[in-house]
């Protein structure tokens, strides 16, 4: 089975930015035929899709929310997706994870792999 691993999550202040990142931790996870997404679930609320980027790179998806702030982009050669994250806002603050799914688009319910997620935390 794919395992993958967030990391790069923290505290920044209104106006900030993160990158997150999500590595697979097998080489026979090939990212080249995975759709990757990123997902984040805030305290009292429904899990949300953020970002999304299709096999072979061919087009990416954002939700309305983060819309010219955030931007995902993937590193075959090392297993590795990225979620930069620019111009925090606090109600950006949730847990995010990374998913993925062997299919052209992600699909909220039915990714194949999550990782355990990573903290972010947007305040002054």
């Amino acid at each position: 089975q794919v395992q993958l691993v967030e990391s790069g999550g923290g505290l920044a202040q209104p106006g900030g930015s993160l990158r997150l990142s999500c590595v697979g931790s097998n080489p026979g996870y090939r990212f080249d035929y995975y759709a990757l997404g990123w997902f984040r679930q805030a305290p009292g609320k429904e899990r949300e899709q953020v970002s999304c980027i299709s096999p072979n790179n061919l087009f990416t998806t954002y939700a309305d929310s983060v819309k010219g702030r955030f931007t995902i982009s993937r590193d075959s050669d090392h297993n590795t997706a990225y979620l930069q994250m620019d111009d925090l806002k606090p109600e950006d603050t949730a847990v995010y994870y990374c998913a993925a799914i062997r299919n052209r688009v992600c699909r909220t319910n039915a990714m194949d792999y999550w990782g355990k997620g990573t903290l972010v935390t947007v305040s002054s």
